[in-house]
């Protein structure tokens, strides 16, 4: 297979193949959390809940004081390289124009030196945050296979990318290739793995806080 029809396959068959898996596992994912029900709540609530939920979502996405103290590695790497993905995947000009050919719809970018220098900074402080798990005693301890994955999926699409964009190691042709394919992994890996906090981080969050709430837990 030459360069070009590597590069034809993961842009025609492999990208259908994985958002089809993707759209599935989501499918799945969505049936298992939500059909899955819950026994119905029969005790009256202790404290009125509407509004608790909601609450929960805010409080739970600010940093706690013995995390800042702690952990400042995750906490500071977390919100950085997060805002770097977003950043490189949705407003990257390149991305969003694929999206237009593909939906035909997009929406403004940043110019290509703001979002390349972007992606510099976010694979640089993955690779900081993957250090700072293997040199920390415990966040090792609670590390297994499955997190090293999230890590290597979510990282190499940046690489990659940036690699294509530089024409660095490879033909052009080639790494661009090989980014899509890794970006058609993290579609495959998104609703099958810790990735699929994507979707139900705020989910969760709420639903933790409005359940406590009808117990009188502060959450």
């Amino acid at each position: 297979m030459s360069e070009v029809e590597f590069l034809l396959w993961v842009r025609g068959p492999g990208l259908v193949i994985a958002v089809a898996v993707s759209v599935l596992g989501w499918l799945l994912r969505l049936v298992e959390i939500y059909g899955t029900g819950r026994k119905g709540d029969v005790a009256p609530p202790r404290d009125p809940t509407p509004g608790s939920g909601w609450r929960t979502v805010l409080s739970r996405s600010v940093p706690t004081r013995g995390m800042r103290k702690h952990s400042p590695v995750s906490l500071v790497g977390g919100y950085i390289f997060h805002l770097g993905l977003f950043i490189t995947f949705f407003l990257s000009i390149p991305h969003i124009e694929f999206i237009r050919g593909i939906f035909g719809f997009g929406w403004p970018g940043l110019p290509s030196p703001l979002v390349d220098f972007v992606a510099v900074i976010t694979w640089i402080t993955l690779l900081v945050v993957l250090v700072s798990r293997l040199t920390d005693r415990v966040k090792r301890f609670l590390s297994d296979w499955a997190d090293y994955w999230a890590w290597l999926v979510t990282f190499l699409p940046v690489l990659t990318g940036w690699m294509a964009y530089h024409h660095v190691l490879l033909s052009y042709t080639t790494m661009l290739a090989i980014h899509i394919l890794a970006v058609e992994v993290l579609l495959i890996s998104l609703p099958f793995g810790k990735l699929s906090h994507l979707a139900t981080l705020w989910v969760s969050r709420w639903y933790n806080g409005d359940s406590f709430a009808r117990k009188g837990v502060a959450s």
